[in-house]
């Protein structure tokens, strides 16, 4: 698994449950397609973590590139009913931040054969 990160903060005045619903309707309009695995959303506890990393944090979940990249092309279509829940969650979020990360080791990964 590919998991797409996503840390971000709220425009002033934003309700938390207003977010939590908007996104719950992007991520699963995005996954009744198919076009990502799964799905999770959190929070910052306690004000532990980097303030630079935002108060939420979006994963998503893709089976690998290919999969990510038709979800990408999805969105930026910036057609209907999409453009909807993409801008429904992007009017109302600041400071995105995203990252690119993958299960490790790679279940491909050959062991023993390795030159450095």
């Amino acid at each position: 698994m590919d998991i797409y990160h996503v840390w971000c903060d709220l425009q002033p005045g934003t309700s938390d449950i207003v977010f939590s619903e908007k996104l719950a309707l992007y991520m699963g309009h995005l996954q009744e397609r198919a076009l990502i695995h799964a799905w999770r959303l959190t929070r910052r506890k306690l004000g532990l973590g980097p303030s630079s990393l935002g108060e939420f944090h979006i994963m998503i979940e893709v089976r690998d590139l290919a999969q990510l990249d038709a979800a990408f092309q999805s969105v930026a279509g910036r057609s209907e009913p999409v453009e909807g829940f993409h801008f429904g969650v992007n009017s109302i979020v600041r400071n995105a931040n995203f990252a690119l990360y993958r299960d490790f080791p790679d279940p491909f990964r050959t062991r023993g054969e390795e030159r450095f």
